[in-house]
């Protein structure tokens, strides 16, 4: 048995605040209803859902996208969408556990490190 990937779940009051994030990723809308968004690019899937409750208010998620070639990606996004850059990690870094990394932020804190292997 191997396990294959994780799909991570966002919980918005506004979800097309993540929509947004996503689609300037790249991200393309499979499917769509009643506010849950399920939004891919190159095998990555991520899962949107809106809610009025308050889970989407304390701990936004932080998670991590592997690429193979991270200059291209970041050429990608500070090209098209240079406002969702993460402030503290606005550049690739090649940090001391092996990993490049560049992050992007949505308005209400949705984190996404973009990394590769050194």
């Amino acid at each position: 048995m191997s396990l294959l990937k994780i799909i991570p779940k966002i919980i918005y009051k506004d979800v097309q605040i993540g929509v947004r994030l996503f689609a300037a990723l790249g991200f393309e809308t499979k499917y769509s209803e009643d506010g849950f968004y399920i939004m891919a690019r190159d095998g990555v899937t991520i899962y949107l859902v809106a809610s009025e409750d308050d889970f989407y208010v304390n701990d936004r998620p932080e998670m991590r996208i592997d690429t193979d070639d991270i200059e291209g990606f970041y050429a990608e996004v500070t090209s098209k969408h240079p406002e969702i850059l993460h402030p503290n990690l606005k550049v690739i870094k090649n940090q001391p556990w092996g990993l490049k990394e560049f992050a992007v932020l949505d308005e209400t804190t949705v984190c996404i490190i973009i990394q590769q292997a050194i």
